[in-house]
């Protein structure tokens, strides 16, 4: 069981090489006795690997590998440490005995399943494996869990042999039984097959049983015929006959392929063999006799009969378009609230399907016509969906929007909500880009969110990684090396979609060969679904620097190079995003040099409406160090530092890559004078930071919680230790998933978290609403080119003069009051936006002093967004039915609600979670005038009056 299906960002390349394991002392153990495992990681993965070596490992049980896996990979609390003997060799012991190891309460354990592993998981060895008990089973011929490639009419000779006695052999074809005999060796010749079979040799003695499981795969021969126009890869429904759909599959160098599906019990005859386009070489079929609404599921068996070393011969594979899999080991584990009434994945197969269902019925928007938010003014909200509330689903988001709305941010970044790898994951390891992960919800579900955003001014944004694909992506699949026939591998030289070798220095997973013309075909479809199906606003394109072709696996010095060809895809496939959609957001993870840059963020930006693609700009480093309270440089958080023609680089304080601010300010910080340690030192210099990031002109992005000075690193673990990559040992928890303690512990409802948000949602207010702050600017620094003085001019003089056309913030990072020259560019009256005080100024260099880790925000002008705008709980918020008699609701989200009768006595109190579907019972309560106290997630209250009948 190679680990393919792992919740990180790291590759867990399958090191093909001889290992050696065995039982101490020679002799096989029974089930119930104790048994010690021996490792020589001589000439294996692991052979110059000197650190702590950990067993992934599990058995063999009633047949099925892998079950009972003791904790889950790279968690070194939970697996097994091998303990060194001498030289090369280790061992496990497994005591008291292998059944209490495993905590096998009943049933039959025939092997032990492992992989030895490094302390962090990058070096491992292959999949291994260890007999339990005197009686074993071999299968002969042909090879277990192979596929024989024959011509109609052909036989098939198969033969086993067994130890520790007689015992029972029974063959099956298709599920039908078809030979029995007794003894220690079985043979029997299946005669004049003309039709697939899916065998299983079951050898029986006493309760053990063996199952041995193989196919025969008959060659149909492959029909030429014209394909009808206009069908893309994948399903393509009927829009007038809904019991049919047609399958699409470009599979080069690929002799024939069959659907095998839920249609035809996973048994296709020759009917179902596809046929081929003569002149696009592509395999298609048109499926008959559906019903519409029915899910149907299937796979695709694609054939290559004369294959290249290493290759399999056949491959049994999901659709790579699919746009919902299902996958056998991942769907048990998703809960039914995310999502309801998933899929049965179809008993007796492996792999992921697809699942295909015409008729189906088209998703209601409500907002039909979403206005993008200017570019210039994005603020861009980073979310792990996963982390973001304890459900760790769509819903939890939809529940929040009024967080977001009261946040005043007007745009939402998810991390890759595509299908990947495992269940609880950062979505980097993507095995099939056009299908939605089912752990976070249904596809309508996802669509509302994204219809409830559009309906408040948020647009939606995804993170897609779109440089590399995991194991069980078809594509890696169908061109893969896999020589230890597990059915998992890296691609093969054959492959059309992905390199052997990465191009560049920074690869996971599988690399894209974006020069391939399948792979840029591939590559516009997955732009084209999210953008129509989904109303998706703009992508953030994860790891573009992997796009070229030019460079080498460690070559940093290429790798981060201009290079040509680069810019030409990243442009090409920018393209076609505004083909479909002119105003579609374009972003890209380069950071690389910035003449590479500029070639992206000047392409055709004097277009109406206006291109240009915007790039990440990691300001992080800069941004903590004046957090921790030490001199700090952070110019290039902007347009005017790096040749840009246009504001748009989206400049960033934290992303989901970088270490916590807040936790780097209190474990790094100053702790002179008032020390940038303590925890309200540390929150109030978030404001600060947000001030000096936030204001600056062109778009910015915020990582989730921020805006409530998240404490914990990025590399907490699951069990609250934190690896800071000072020590390795315990792996890397980066990936991990995190607690909510913003909301188990109402951090809204603290005085010291709740003014950073509050201050956070004040500056995305000026930000978004106020001209001046898409005008001109400069930072500079209070005195040396790098000082905790900061201060930054904002300007537009095409403005009128009445109205807020000057800006002044400055910042002081020190961890003591200072004095810093506001540099006003004239005297007279500024305003204080942040609190609508004002100061007469008569000399513009006269300081300010400004307390420790504290800013200010002076304006010619007050700022109408603010002066206008209400931070407390909106008035307009209804209770209905009023009057009632039992129950009422509320139209906004409520985290407490209190009813007082007239008196002032608190007679009920509801406390939770409550969205606007809440039914507030008061049965109990006599007939009278109330008042109903609300409290939002925000902590903002207002007070309703509510009569009982």
């Amino acid at each position: 069981m190679k680990k393919i299906y792992f919740i990180l960002l790291l590759s867990f390349l399958s090191i093909k090489s001889f290992s050696q394991v065995s039982w101490q002392g020679g002799l096989i153990p029974e089930a119930n006795q104790t048994g010690t495992i021996l490792f020589d990681k001589t000439g294996t993965g692991l052979s110059a690997y000197t650190g702590t070596i950990y067993a992934h490992t599990g058995v063999t049980l009633n047949g099925t590998t892998w079950s009972n896996t003791i904790g889950t990979w790279g968690n070194n609390t939970t697996q097994p440490a091998l303990t060194l003997v001498s030289g090369n060799i280790y061992k496990l012991d497994l005591t008291p005995t292998i059944q209490s190891f495993y905590s096998v309460a009943a049933g039959i354990i025939t092997k032990i399943n492992i992989v030895f592993r490094s302390a962090d998981g990058t070096q491992q060895s292959v999949d291994l494996q260890l007999n339990v008990g005197a009686f074993q089973a071999t299968l002969v011929s042909p090879i277990e869990n192979s596929s024989t490639i024959i011509s109609s009419g052909q036989n098939l000779g198969i033969s086993a042999n067994n130890i520790n006695g007689n015992a029972n052999y029974n063959l099956l074809a298709n599920g039908t039984s078809i030979n029995t005999s007794t003894g220690t060796t079985y043979s029997f010749t299946d005669l004049n097959i003309t039709t697939n079979k899916s065998y299983e040799l079951q050898i029986t003695q006493g309760v053990t049983v063996f199952s041995k499981k193989f196919n025969v795969v008959v060659n149909p021969g492959t029909t030429s015929q014209a394909m009808a126009g206009g069908l893309d890869d994948g399903i393509n429904y009927n829009p007038g006959d809904a019991t049919k759909a047609t399958l699409v599959l470009d599979a080069p160098g690929k002799d024939f392929v069959y659907v095998a599906g839920s249609f035809n019990n996973y048994q296709p005859n020759t009917s179902y063999a596809m046929k081929k386009d003569p002149t696009t070489g592509k395999f298609w079929l048109e499926l008959t006799g559906l019903t519409s609404g029915v899910n149907y599921n299937y796979q695709y068996w694609v054939v290559d009969t004369t294959p290249i070393a290493n290759s399999p011969s056949l491959v049994k594979t999901a659709d790579p378009y699919s746009t919902l899999v299902l996958s056998p080991t991942d769907d048990p584990y998703i809960p039914a609230a995310s999502y309801p009434s998933i899929p049965s994945y179809p008993t007796g197969q492996d792999r992921e399907v697809t699942v295909l269902q015409t008729g189906q019925t088209a998703y209601s928007w409500v907002n039909t016509n979403f206005s993008k938010p200017k570019k210039e003014d994005l603020v861009i909200y980073e979310v792990l969906v996963r982390d973001f509330d304890a459900n760790r689903n769509f819903q939890d988001l939809i529940n929040k929007i009024s967080y977001f709305k009261n946040l005043k941010i007007n745009a939402i970044e998810l991390l890759p909500v595509m299908e990947f790898e495992g269940n609880e994951s950062w979505g980097y390891n993507t095995s099939f880009h056009m299908a939605l992960d089912k752990f976070y919800g249904t596809s309508n579900k996802f669509k509302e969110l994204i219809d409830l955003c559009h309906t408040n001014g948020i647009a939606v944004i995804l993170d897609v990684a779109l440089n590399h694909a995991f194991g069980r992506n078809p594509m890696n699949r169908m061109w893969m090396n896999d020589p230890d026939g597990d059915g998992w591998g890296d691609p093969s030289t054959e492959n059309p979609y992905f390199n052997t070798v990465a191009k560049h220095s920074y690869s996971v997973g599988s690399d894209f060969n974006h020069a391939s013309l399948l792979t840029k075909n591939y590559t516009k479809r997955v732009i084209k679904q999210w953008i129509q199906e989904y109303k998706i606003d703009g992508f953030r394109w994860d790891l573009t620097k992997g796009f070229t072709q030019a460079c080498s696996a460690g070559d940093d010095a290429c790798t981060n190079a201009y290079q040509a060809d680069r810019v030409a895809i990243l442009k090409d496939y920018a393209d076609y995003s505004w083909s479909l959609d002119p105003t579609h957001y374009t972003i890209f993870e380069h950071l690389g040099t910035d003449n590479e840059e500029q070639q992206w963020a000047n392409y055709r930006i004097g277009e109406t409406p206006s291109k240009g693609v915007m790039l990440w700009g990691k300001m992080s480093d800069e941004y903590a160090t004046l957090s921790k309270g030490f001199n700090g440089d952070i110019a290039r958080v902007g347009n005017s530092s790096r040749g840009f023609t246009n504001r748009r680089l989206v400049g960033y304080a934290e992303s989901h890559d970088e270490e916590r601010t807040m936790y780097r300010t209190l474990t790094e910080g100053n702790t002179a004078g008032q020390s940038a340690r303590i925890l309200n030192n540390a929150l109030k210099r978030m404001s600060t930071m947000a001030a000096m990031h936030l204001l600056v002109p062109g778009p910015k992005m915020i990582w989730h919680f921020g805006e409530l000075g998240w404490d914990s690193s990025i590399f907490t673990c699951n069990n609250g230790t934190i690896n800071n990559q000072v020590d390795p040992t315990p792996g890397d928890c980066k990936l991990d998933k995190k607690p909510q303690p913003q909301w188990a512990n109402n951090w809204l409802a603290d005085a010291n978290r709740s003014i950073v948000y509050n201050d956070w949602a004040k500056l995305n207010t000026l930000k978004i609403n106020e001209p001046v702050f898409e005008g001109n600017y400069t930072i500079s620094p209070d005195g040396a080119a790098s000082n905790v003085r900061q201060r930054m001019y904002i300007w537009d003089d095409a403005l009128p003069v009445n109205s807020l056309k000057n800006v002044v913030v400055i910042s002081n990072f020190s961890v003591a009051a200072l004095n810093i020259i506001p540099n006003f560019p004239y005297v007279g009256t500024w305003y204080n936006l942040m609190d609508n005080s004002s100061i007469n100024v008569t000399n513009t260099t006269a300081t300010l002093n400004i307390p420790a880790g504290e800013f200010r925000i002076y304006g010619n002008q007050l700022a109408p967004s603010l002066a206008n705008n209400e931070f407390e709980l909106t008035k307009s918020i209804s209770l209905y039915p009023n009057p009632t008699n039992n129950i009422f609701s509320l139209t906004h989200l409520a985290s407490n609600v209190q009813i007082y009768n007239i008196t002032g006595q608190l007679v009920k109190n509801f406390k939770g979670s409550f969205d606007t579907n809440h039914l507030y019972s008061i049965d109990d309560l006599k007939q009278g005038i109330y008042l109903v106290k609300i409290t939002d997630d925000n902590n903002r209250q207002t007070t309703i009056k509510l009569v009982k009948e």
